[in-house]
């Protein structure tokens, strides 16, 4: 029994006295004492037959799952595999006991500690939730978001509305309509509704929050268009169309959508498709919406009473008024490189420890939480093995970057270390506008006049490993996850032919996933609807290739379209488990590139319907499997997002337009920052990738070829881990090395590095390795409502300060605002001198580039 001594205060002191052999399953199972309470009744129902059963399935979807419990894998391996359990039960009572509680576990909840902390394994379908109130809420927070965030995005720095606003927000405004709106009844479709049908609840605060998470991400076309219509650029003024624009929008946006739902037998239906960071958004809901209250025990022997909601708002507004610090008053917080000051104008030693141009190696490089996320990570949130498998990539990549640098392999010296910009041969940035004759097109003898591209040694790694990353995701997906394909595919054609599985197979094919179970009390989407959405999405973007003067083939269209087809479902799974998302965009450059023959325009749409239709099929899925996780009718979030993604289009399309006509805009000339960063970079790519294409650099006899091994070496990565994981099946930590993420941490640098990281590993290891390890209860109850507390905190401090302090151009002018830009931090500090004849590598005029 447990103890417990009240005490004032947030906690009070408590005394374990739990079983030795409770704890134990507990620990084993990763279980809180009240998960094994909700299950514990079922016990005498589960006969042994059936458990061998379920555990046989599980072994079978779980055997490579990292987020699955190792303890837990290797209690069922011994259970299935040990012949006397099944002959003599009495003898192994406490294993066969351990297995009903995780077979009950399985079919009754999750099989995941982090899921059964935040999501609900109940459901009242009888709750509404596309209601008036979340049309009017949603449709306004999606075309307001919307707006912001294009209007800002071409801002130097950009201003961003995070679904978390949106969903903070939406609760006060629930709230209002639910007080303030008659109980009007009406009849529609055969149903009967009503404007206030009773207290805001928190299906139709998840439907709105799942219409502004759709609706934020705005349409690729406002780098696509910007490129074509500006003169800087290609100068093509028919990208100034309104038909043009809304035809590549909707076409771009809609095919993301229709692939999404074509995937959910793969991406969002199985219980291994954990998809870590949407439960900051269901925790944060349920901060809201949960009417108990558990006591937990927690650090230092004490038993924590705080609700959820409390706890929300407190570290809300304690990380509001502190980010004010980082953000604004003290920014040297932020990028803390206190070992630069030392001796700012070193070289050497800021090319390794500095934060903003050097490779980061400082062991505490900053105080802003904000400054952890900029590469989309959620700190407390994704898996520890995500965290440290990339830990591994990124310190081997960190390794390789040096050795390039001191070896002045690929003339890298003469360069910052760890910048993702291109260089010409006198080291300064390179202007693609030099190599482009009137019509945008490649000039070749500009082109020898002028100079070669190069890339920094931070950039060169990251090419490598990106080569490597995608061979891996296929290697990987083949290996370790082909009896997941095969249930999807089997699940996927059943539905296509119109024939219901029973509810045994359906069950046994998925996991005999609860979340799956309760959906079934709805009327499922037709694969039908999201086909008939991709095709017309298809369809709207080749007309728009088309009958415009893009000297395009619309063909591009369906090309980029395959590639996201054979894309998604590996990079889905890689996504769903680990929370990281393989970008296919140098891919989708590469094939694009050497497909176009020298038309950037036409690697820019193949570059659009190959690598954003996967990205945004992946955000899809999330929102989905938000939906399935809160179980919000199938039919009402593809409504939703349907109606939030035109919202977003129509809004934003609206705005190009309008900042189209912004003088000097995406110049240095232009006024309130709209330098357009994002889309300088974006036509240097199109440049690079488009018209000098991949040959010149990485083809045959080219300084760059050789980075062409990082295809292999992915392909082969997976298979050797899998090799030593047979081989050394006692060594438990190989069972959570995933070769994909080894991969993706070779892609944390240039100009991301250390500082973006190595706190991020420590907020892990406190968090997963330790609080949860031994505090369940408290990591399960508070972790995520923390996570979501501060990034929203951080979102709404980030907003209050852009609008209030700097577009009024207030600033404060001191040391701690300006120490973290001196030396060799402030302007990029290059190991060797330009040689004396102005350039390094061959020689301009000489005809080498070619």
């Amino acid at each position: 029994m447990i103890q417990v001594d009240v005490t004032p205060g947030v906690g009070v002191t408590v005394d374990y006295g739990i079983e030795p052999e409770a704890q134990h399953t507990k620990e084993e199972l990763e279980v809180t004492r009240e998960d094994l309470l909700a299950v514990e009744d079922g016990l005498e129902n589960m006969s042994l037959d059936r458990c061998v059963k379920i555990m046989t399935q599980v072994r079978k979807l779980h055997e490579h799952d990292q987020n699955f419990p190792g303890a837990a894998m290797d209690r069922m391996n011994e259970f299935l595999e040990n012949p006397d359990v099944l002959a003599n039960p009495d003898k192994h009572y406490d294993l066969i006991t351990e297995m009903k509680l995780e077979a009950l576990l399985v079919t009754e909840n999750s099989p995941y500690a982090e899921v059964r902390a935040n999501v609900d394994n109940t459901d009242d379908p009888s709750m509404p939730s596309l209601t008036f109130r979340v049309w009017v809420i949603g449709i306004l927070f999606s075309g307001v978001g919307a707006f912001i965030n294009e209007l800002f995005s071409i801002r130097n720095p950009s201003v961003y509305v995070t679904a978390n606003v949106a969903q903070l927000l939406a609760y006060p405004c629930g709230k209002l309509l639910a007080k303030v709106l008659p109980d009007s009844r009406f009849r529609m479709f055969g149903t009967e509704h009503s404007l206030n049908p009773g207290p805001f609840n928190r299906k139709e605060h998840m439907l709105i929050t799942i219409m502004a998470t759709v609706a934020y991400n705005t349409p690729y076309t406002n780098y696509v268009v910007f490129v074509q219509a500006l003169p800087q650029y290609f100068d093509q003024p028919y990208a100034r169309s309104f038909g043009y624009q809304i035809l590549c929008s909707i076409g771009s946006n809609f095919v993301g959508l229709g692939l999404a739902g074509l995937c959910r037998q793969f991406l969002v239906f199985p219980s291994f498709c954990v998809w870590p960071t949407s439960l900051v958004t269901i925790a944060l809901n349920k901060a809201f919406h949960t009417e108990t209250n558990e006591p937990v025990p927690g650090p230092f022997k004490r038993m924590y009473t705080w609700s959820r909601e409390k706890f929300f708002l407190i570290g809300f507004l304690t990380m509001f008024v502190y980010w004010w610090f980082p953000g604004f008053i003290f920014t040297a917080l932020s990028y803390f490189n206190w070992i630069s000051w030392i001796a700012p104008d070193n070289v050497s030693l800021n090319n390794i420890v500095g934060s903003i141009n050097g490779l980061g190696l400082n062991p505490w490089p900053t105080w802003d939480f904000n400054l952890l996320t900029v590469q989309g990570w959620v700190p407390l949130v994704l898996p520890a093995f995500t965290i440290l498998n990339q830990l591994i990539g990124m310190t081997i990549a960190f390794f390789m970057i040096v050795a390039f640098y001191w070896s002045n392999a690929f003339h890298t010296a003469y360069l910052p270390i760890n910048s993702n910009k291109l260089f010409a041969n006198d080291g300064t940035r390179y202007n693609v506008t030099k190599i482009l004759d009137d019509r945008g097109a490649l000039d070749n003898d500009l082109y020898q006049q002028y100079s070669e591209p190069w890339m920094a040694a931070g950039n060169l790694v990251i090419y490598f490993w990106f080569f490597a990353i995608y061979t891996a995701t296929i290697s990987y997906a083949f290996i370790y996850h082909y009896h997941d394909i095969k249930l999807g595919f089997q699940g996927l054609w059943r539905n296509l032919r119109r024939k219901t599985a029973t509810g045994e197979e359906a069950e046994e094919d998925l996991g005999e996933d609860v979340h799956f179970r309760l959906m079934k009390a709805y009327r499922e989407v037709p694969e039908w609807w999201y086909l008939v959405v991709l095709a017309l999405a298809a369809a709207l973007g080749m007309i728009g290739i088309g009958v415009y003067p893009t000297n395009s083939s619309p063909a591009t269209v369906i090309f980029g379209i395959i590639m996201a087809i054979i894309a998604i479902i590996p990079v889905g799974m890689i996504t769903a488990v680990t929370g990281i998302q393989v970008t296919m965009n140098v891919l989708a450059e590469f094939i694009g590139g050497a497909m176009s023959g020298g038309n950037a325009v036409e690697m820019n749409f193949f570059k659009m319907y190959g690598y954003i239709t996967t990205a945004q099929a992946i955000y899809f899925c999330n929102d989905l499997k938000l939906a399935h996780y809160t179980k919000i009718a199938p039919r009402h979030t593809y409504i939703a997002q349907m109606v939030a993604v035109l919202v977003s289009t129509f809004v934003c399309v609206g705005i190009f337009n309008f900042q189209l006509t912004f003088k000097n805009v995406c110049t240095s000339d232009a006024s309130f920052g709209f330098t357009c960063p994002g889309q300088n970079t974006f036509f240097t790519a199109s440049v690079f990738w488009g018209t000098l294409g991949a040959k010149k650099l990485f083809g045959k006899g080219k300084h760059y070829n050789a980075l062409l091994i990082g295809f292999p070496v992915g392909l082969l990565l997976p298979i050797l881990i899998r090799v030593a994981q047979l081989k050394f099946p006692k060594q438990k930590w190989l069972r959570q090395l995933h070769p994909v993420m080894i991969c993706a941490g070779g892609l944390l640098w240039s100009p991301y590095n250390f500082s973006n990281y190595l706190p991020v590993v420590y907020l892990t290891v406190l968090s997963w390795l330790y609080v949860k390890k031994r505090y369940l209860a408290f990591w399960s109850k508070y972790n995520y409502v923390l996570a979501a507390a501060w990034m929203s905190a951080i979102a709404i401090a980030a907003i209050v300060i852009f609008f209030a302090l700097e577009i009024p151009n207030v600033e404060l002018d001191w040391w701690g605002n300006n120490v973290n830009n001196e030396g060799c931090e402030g302007t990029a500090c290059r190991r060797l001198e330009i040689p004396d004849v102005g350039y390094f590598g061959a020689a301009p005029g000489s005809g080498q580039f070619v």
